[in-house]
């Protein structure tokens, strides 16, 4: 269940981000409405996973995955260029969570 949680996160994680660009400096009533409901999902459903997950293993993964989620989306949504050097960092985000995993033993 705490990947489940994990992966609510992540949701949470990228709507969040994406939300944020929308706020304008927190100047526009609805986006900031949305934005810090998802910070707070995000935060909480984070802490649920947490009671399973070691903390470095959860908090890496919502992160990297989250910033991946924001890059790709930013792209469809904001029209953000994906270059070779992003999708390189991809790969190395990725890497790293799943060595994680693996030295968690999770």
């Amino acid at each position: 269940m705490a990947w489940v949680f994990l992966a609510i996160a992540i949701v949470f994680e990228i709507a969040f981000a994406l939300g944020t660009n929308a706020t304008n400096g927190f100047t526009k009533l609805w986006p900031s409405v949305f934005t810090l409901l998802a910070a707070a999902g995000g935060i909480f459903t984070l802490s649920l996973a947490l009671r399973t997950l070691d903390v470095g293993v959860g908090y890496t993964i919502w992160t990297g995955i989250g910033s991946i989620g924001t890059v790709v989306f930013g792209a469809l949504i904001y029209n953000e260029k994906i270059t070779l050097p992003k999708v390189l960092s991809f790969a190395a985000i990725i890497a790293g969570a799943i060595t994680l995993k693996l030295a968690a033993g999770a």
